[in-house]
């Protein structure tokens, strides 16, 4: 059974920094799409970023234009945990954060979280101006 638990939310002012984590069981996160996706009251879930991992050593990482620059995914896999490192955070940042897991590489629409197959239980973050 795989299982996906975020960690690392918190309450921050804008500018800042959190690191998200994202521990797996049940499947390696080194093989497959992970995704990071947020949600906010009253919006639809968004795409934030995904890392592809093609077996050959080699990611493909790909983030939302509202955070590229800003956040970086990056794996451990002796510990079989995604990361989410987000820097200059702001107000508009804040929501609830997911990471979600697929088998497949989805080098074509990783951002459709309708297609992945599991999903954490979410961690919140808030950006405060």
């Amino acid at each position: 059974q795989v299982q996906l638990a975020e960690s690392g939310g918190g309450l921050v002012q804008a500018g800042g920094s959190l690191r998200l984590s994202c521990a797996a069981s049940g499947r390696a996160v080194s093989s497959g799409t992970m995704g990071w996706f947020r949600q906010a009251p009253g919006k639809e879930r968004e795409f934030v970023g995904a890392r592809i991992m093609n077996g050959y050593r080699m990611d493909y990482t790909y983030y939302a234009d509202s955070v590229s620059g800003r956040f970086t995914i990056s794996r451990d896999n002796a510990k079989n945990t995604m990361y989410l490192q987000m820097n200059s955070l702001k107000p508009e940042d804040t929501a609830v954060y997911y990471c979600a897991s697929d088998l497949a590489r989805r080098y074509t629409d990783y951002s459709k979280f309708a297609l992945y197959t599991y999903w954490g239980q979410g961690t919140q973050v808030t950006v405060s101006s």
